[in-house]
This record gives C-alpha cells, sequence and structure tokens, in this order.
C-alpha cells in the first residue's frame, strides 16, 4: 500500500499512538450467507475472499442490495456465517467482535440524551470508567468541530453533526478497526464532501484499519487505498483496485486526470455487470 504524507500528519486523535489503537488485519476467506426465508433463501453474499490490511482504508463499493451490509455484519460477528471464515488480528469472529467501532447510515443517537452523554454510551456499555473517558470524549468532539455543541441534543443538530457524534462514540474506546455503513449516504453533497475530509484526517491521524462501505464511486476513490468493486446480489468480488493518489488529499484531486481514470474504470466494471 502506498501512501504519501503520512510523515507530516501528527496524530490528534486522543490515544492514537498507543498499540491498541493500531489497525488490525481483517480476512475474509470464501465467505458466503444465505438468509432462510419462509420463502426461496435469499443468497446474500457467495464466496468472497479478501484482506484488509493493518491500517488501511478499505472502501468495498457495490450497487443498492448487493450484500454490502450484510459483509460488514459478517464482519462485525452480528450475524452468523453460511461458509467461509472471517478472523480479525488472527482471532476467527465467531460471535460478536467487540473490539471495534461502527457507524452506520444513521447516525442511531438517543434523542433524550445531549452530545456529550451520546459519545460517552459507548463506555458505559462497556463497563468503562466514564469519568476516565471524558477528557477524550471532549478531545474527539474538538477534533470533529463540535466544540460548544456538548449539551446540545441530537434534535438540535444538523445531520451531519449528528454523524459526527456517531464517529466520536464509535472512536470513544479507540478500536484498532471501524467499520463504516454508508455513512454518509443520506447527507447533502457539501456536508458530505466536508464528512469525507474530517474522516480522512481522523484515519490519517489514527492509522486505524478502516472497512468502509458505499455505493459512490467518487467517495470511494476518494477516500480509499483500495476499492473492492462487487457484483450485485449476490456479491461477488469482481474487482480490487489500488488507489495510487497522493495523501493527504483535498477535492481538487476530483479534477485530476488520476481520478478520473480511476472513476472511469469502476464505471466500466458495473456496466459490464449490467449495472449502469
Amino acid at each position: 500500500m502506498k501512501v504519501f504524507g503520512l510523515a507530516s500528519v501528527r496524530p490528534t486523535v486522543p490515544g492514537a499512538g498507543r498499540t491498541e489503537g493500531v489497525g488490525v488485519p481483517v480476512v475474509l476467506d470464501n465467505v458466503s450467507k444465505r438468509y432462510e426465508t419462509l420463502g426461496e433463501p435469499v443468497q446474500a453474499v457467495d464466496d468472497v475472499s479478501l484482506t484488509c490490511n493493518p491500517g488501511e482504508f478499505l472502501a468495498v463499493l457495490g450497487p443498492s442490495g448487493c450484500g454490502k451490509s450484510t459483509i460488514l455484519l459478517l464482519v462485525a460477528g452480528l450475524v452468523p456465517l453460511t461458509g467461509g471464515t472471517i478472523s480479525i488480528g488472527g482471532t476467527v469472529v465467531s460471535k460478536p467482535y467487540t473490539n471495534l467501532g461502527m457507524v452506520f447510515q444513521e447516525a442511531v443517537l438517543l434523542d433524550w440524551r445531549r452530545v456529550m452523554s451520546n459519545v460517552l454510551l459507548q463506555v458505559e456499555m462497556r463497563g468503562l470508567n466514564r469519568k476516565a473517558y471524558r477528557s477524550r470524549a471532549q478531545q474527539l468532539i474538538d477534533l470533529v468541530g463540535l466544540t460548544g455543541f456538548e449539551d446540545s441534543y441530537p434534535f438540535e443538530l444538523s445531520g451531519g453533526m449528528r454523524q459526527r457524534v456517531s464517529i466520536c462514540r464509535a472512536l470513544l474506546h479507540d478500536p484498532p478497526l471501524l467499520l463504516m455503513d454508508e455513512p454518509f449516504g443520506a447527507l447533502d453533497a457539501l456536508t458530505r464532501d466536508k464528512l469525507n475530509l474530517d474522516l480522512q484526517q481522523i484515519w490519517l491521524a489514527s492509522r486505524k484499519t478502516v472497512f468502509f462501505v458505499t455505493h459512490s464511486i467518487a467517495e470511494a476513490v476518494f477516500l480509499a487505498d483500495r476499492v473492492v468493486v462487487l457484483s450485485p446480489r449476490p456479491c461477488t468480488v469482481e474487482e480490487i483496485l489500488d488507489i495510487d493518489l497522493p495523501r493527504p488529499r483535498d477535492h481538487s484531486v476530483r479534477e485530476t486526470p488520476e481520478f478520473g481514470r480511476y472513476a472511469s474504470e469502476i464505471r466500466h466494471i458495473f456496466a459490464s455487470l449490467g449495472i449502469l
């Protein structure tokens, strides 16, 4: 994996220098998932094998309904495999895997809790010391630009601000792995672009392994070290592209010929599958 400019990026995420926060490998080996229904069984994932390297930003790209979210749930151990194996940091996933952070398309905040309290929910659920983690929560809130909103309720925040809170919550316990399921898909274009930049900053500072599911070609190319292109359901791996663009990236990179070539190559893959 070729990454540029990291030497000049100082760790600004609290705890990023600690060993437990460093990214871990995620390995999917011949993974399949079939859902049993009252009618015909639904094959969601079919013989998927791929590796997400330690500290890598891997984007998983595919059409709606292809099984992207199912793969994420399988990695987290939230649904059982039908076939194959998944391991995280050498440990086979056979039940819910807790040493990770997860961000969904919706922020999933508790409406009756303020921003700080929503972020700290993570440590409460894990039985950790709330007081000990409050400083880290504040640092994360400051990092994502929510200083001054610590006492706000979710209904007082924009959609983008709510997603920033959910990212803080996912990072609070300093996990080595961050799973993100189309976290910016419901946001307007400008907010999505800003959060892409914010997420890149957090990742460059922390070097966690990020497994990022999206259906946006531009978002995948902008964020990722590699892009995994999936087929329609049942999803299989059609192609894995190395994205060799300098980091840190700003949105001007989208105007470069190199970016355009990556996006065009992915579109051609989807066209060959009858998706475009």
